[in-house]
């Protein structure tokens, strides 16, 4: 299949943290908030997984139908590729697939994996780890792997924040943000984190924008939940959000330049890229979470106008160093034309379409 052929992928998020952290929590938020969101979750069972009150609408051997439009399947770490293959079926109209890492494997183990699934139609979402700020120190005590899965992890949700003091809050975080290198770090109470840090909403009817549908099942579990659980007044983890557009191309080097050192607590880059003389002839999707990096070439759309739009995501970013050096990237006149050989950095992050996955970083987990 050529790169223009090529289906939109959807993104596969590895969830990890251990026993109590709050992830399961994180993971049923996600649920409850989808709106319009087809979500494909992987676990071990569905019991820790709310499904009986966002009713269940069928089930089908080891996958479960919630009445949200998201599907559950109860798998190990053997039935990942056909679990995988299950919910990227077209029929399912997934947008995203979230797996929960604790009980199948090691989370090392299911990122692996997921870079090395044949599944043309996945993409690497990235690593989130939850940890309990109120037990973290007793939880590094219990599981010394904690600081070898945060050297891994893409991003880090300090949940339970609410429960400790500002400052034992701050040494957890700074701790935590010292053992993740890269990673993003955000702070969350309840596990509320905005589904956009993760994942792309997926795009509302018109009906939807101008509020004309009638309230579904899910709105109104999601506010009776809130109410019964008294989260309504705790504020989703805050994060920054950078967008850029450019008219002039960028240059292939100097862009891969800026990826290969992008600053910590940037998790997620995505948009379209012109490299203009570079290729003429197509438009980059890019797609970048934490230390993965994928380039989609397409024709350029007809009557669209060749601009570069990036959005950037991620926590405790400078935005304004962020578009400075971005406005860096940009082709400055006829003396700045990129040579032949300047697109070669991008193409090493081109799927073969004999060979789905491309080349990562060798830092990559």
């Amino acid at each position: 299949m050529s790169p223009q052929q090529r289906p939109q992928q959807i993104p596969v998020v590895v969830l990890a943290g251990f026993l109590g952290s709050g992830k399961t929590t994180l993971l049923n938020h996600l649920l409850r908030t989808a709106r319009g969101t087809r979500i494909g979750v992987m676990v071990n069972d569905f019991g820790s997984i709310e499904i009986d009150a966002m009713t269940v609408a069928g089930q089908v051997g080891s996958t479960v139908s919630l009445g949200n439009g998201c599907l559950c399947c109860a798998v190990d770490a053997s039935e990942l590729d056909t679990y995988l293959e299950v919910l990227t079926r077209p029929s399912t109209g997934i947008d995203v697939i979230v797996i929960e890492a604790s009980g199948l494997a090691e989370p090392q183990e299911l990122v692996r994996m997921v870079l090395a699934s044949d599944n043309a139609r996945i993409v690497y979402g990235g690593l989130v780890l939850v940890v309990d700020a109120a037990e973290f120190d007793a939880t590094r005590g219990r599981h010394p792997e904690t600081d070898r899965h945060l050297a891994l992890a893409d991003l880090v949700v300090v949940n339970k924040a609410d429960r400790v003091p500002a400052g034992e809050l701050a040494r957890v975080r700074d701790t935590v943000a010292g053992l993740a290198g890269p990673a993003a770090v955000v702070d969350a109470a309840y596990g509320r984190i905005d589904p956009e840090l993760l994942f792309d909403r997926a795009a509302r009817t018109e009906e939807e924008l101008v509020g004309g549908r009638q309230l579904s099942f899910e709105d109104l579990y999601a506010e009776a939940y809130d109410a019964a659980h008294d989260h309504a007044g705790h504020p989703h983890a805050a994060y920054d959000t950078v967008s850029f557009t450019a008219e002039a191309p960028l240059h292939p080097r100097r862009l891969m330049e800026f990826l290969d050192s992008r600053p910590d607590g940037l998790y997620r880059i995505k948009g379209f890229v012109d490299f203009g003389s570079a290729d003429p002839a197509n438009r980059y999707t890019v797609h970048a979470v934490g230390r993965f990096l994928r380039f989609s070439p397409h024709p350029w759309p007809p009557g669209e106008p060749r601009l570069t739009q990036l959005v950037l995501i991620g926590s405790g970013t400078d935005g304004e160093a962020l578009r400075k050096a971005l406005d860096g990237c940009t082709v400055a006149g006829p003396h700045d034309v990129p040579d032949p050989h300047s697109m070669w950095g991008v193409l090493r992050y081109v799927p073969d379409p004999g060979n789905e996955e491309p080349d990562v970083p060798e830092d990559a987990p």
